[in-house]
């Protein structure tokens, strides 16, 4: 027998979510920058040490289109935050690194966030923990390999970029 979804903890955990984003959209233009250039400026920042910074990685990690990717890559270009070069792997390859400018604009826009992320961050991961031990749970008591979730799994995967 399936058990009922916790309907009110998932709306609780968009509602977090979207707030977050919210505070995030407001702070970026604030600051003087869209949302979408932040968001650009914090993954080259923070990708994980075994990806190059190149425009197809940013591309999938900002979860944008290729063109979309450079687009907002020029205008942080003109804005003094980024700049291009060559790898020295692959002469072919353009990787994106943050200028100074961009590090300093970044890491006090972030300090910004951070405070935030300690504010309402309790809330948050107790609402992802209940959902979390609540799915653990269903998955033990759950024996069909086309549930729901495994078709939004699979409808995820494949669904990899958009803009």
């Amino acid at each position: 027998m399936a058990t009922q979804p916790d309907f009110k903890a998932m709306a609780e955990l968009r509602y977090q979510i979207r707030r977050f984003l919210r505070f995030s959209e407001n702070a970026a233009r604030q600051a003087g920058i869209e949302p979408q250039q932040h968001q650009l400026l914090l993954a080259v920042r923070g990708l994980p040490d075994v990806l190059k910074p190149t425009i197809g990685v940013l591309a999938e990690r900002m979860q944008l289109q290729h063109h979309s990717t450079v687009e907002l890559i020029d205008r942080l270009v003109e804005r003094g935050f980024l700049f291009r070069l060559r790898s020295t792997d692959d002469k072919r390859q353009v990787l994106v690194k943050l200028t100074h400018n961009g590090e300093e604009f970044l890491k006090r826009l972030s300090l910004h966030h951070l405070q935030e992320l300690q504010s309402a961050g309790p809330t948050f991961v107790k609402v992802l923990q209940s959902l979390i031990e609540e799915s653990s749970s269903a998955d033990r008591n759950t024996t069909d390999s086309d549930s729901l979730g495994s078709k939004v799994a699979k409808t995820t995967r494949k669904d990899k970029r958009h803009g």
